[in-house]
């Protein structure tokens, strides 16, 4: 009896425990899908991608910045003196004695022809003692040399020569750098006035502005003048003729010489005589002077 009850109780036992695990899956709360697919198939996420958690580098960032500072300012011109050619102005003097000056003024033309060159001024006048003519000549730079070696050997004897040659590029430069950044300037003050809300703001902006366009203006006439020395040389040409002094006597006889110098003689004295007569009145007054001081001198005894 006890070994026909041991099997039948082992069998109840085992019954009965599946029947609470039936029951447990049965009454189990809702899950979502996606937990149940993962607890079901045991599949983790895939992890998140690394561009997403990446830093930029550091140095990205800091030029970046920089972009974003000097956008937000006026860019200013720097000084770059090896973006502008070299500047150089030259000048000259020449005083030259010629034979005759029709002659020396169609050679120079010639001469002033084959360089390019044109007379700016002119001027000329004749003298009991001699004759002159003053040039200003403007060449272009590279032919400068050039002209001055035509005048020194074709022309006449070169009395005076005086070159010169003057460095202008650093004003240039900064000249071109200051008129860069008012430029830059005046268009921000331009912005400003389009936005300028009242009445005192868009007069003061307007000054700025009349200052501005004023001293650009006289900052490009100053370019302007510097590149036309530069391009254009100066020089000042003088020829010069000696005039033979002669006397209007020269051919004539002794007899006729003489008569000469006695008519001088006489034209000599009567202008001596004339001198004096011009001085009566002090003539007058020593008289008067000498009378009063002897009076005085009487009235002391």
């Amino acid at each position: 009896m006890i070994k026909l009850f041991l099997p039948l109780s082992v069998l109840l036992l085992i019954s009965g425990c599946k029947k609470s695990e039936l029951e447990a899956v049965n009454y189990s709360p809702a899950v979502p899908a996606d937990k149940v697919a993962v607890a079901e198939y045991d599949v983790e996420p895939p992890p998140p991608p690394q561009e997403v958690y990446r830093m930029a580098p550091a140095d990205a960032i800091s030029e970046k910045s920089e972009t974003v500072n000097k956008s937000a300012q006026p860019s200013i011109v720097s000084k770059k003196t090896d973006t502008i050619s070299k500047k150089v102005i030259k000048n000259g003097n020449m005083k030259i004695q010629v034979g005759d000056i029709k002659k020396a003024q169609n050679q120079v033309a010639d001469i002033l022809k084959k360089n390019n060159a044109y007379i700016q001024t002119e001027h000329f006048q004749n003298t009991d003692v001699d004759d002159n003519l003053d040039l200003v000549i403007r060449v272009p730079h590279k032919n400068f040399d050039a002209l001055i070696s035509s005048f020194s050997d074709g022309v006449g004897s070169v009395l005076s020569k005086n070159i010169s040659s003057d460095d202008v590029t650093e004003e240039y430069t900064d000249v071109s750098i200051k008129l860069a950044n008012k430029k830059i300037y005046l268009e921000k003050y331009r912005d400003m006035l389009r936005s300028a809300s009242t009445t005192k703001d868009m007069i003061e902006i307007q000054e700025k502005i009349r200052e501005l366009e004023d001293e650009i203006d006289v900052a490009e006439g100053r370019l302007r003048f510097i590149d036309d020395r530069v391009n254009y040389s100066t020089l000042n040409l003088g020829l010069y003729k000696e005039k033979v002094r002669s006397s209007a006597t020269s051919k004539i006889g002794f007899g006729s010489r003489f008569a000469d110098s006695v008519t001088e003689g006489w034209n000599s004295f009567m202008s001596f005589l004339l001198g004096i007569i011009s001085l009566w009145p002090f003539l007058l007054i020593i008289p008067i002077i000498i009378y009063l001081w002897r009076k005085w001198k009487s009235g002391r005894k």
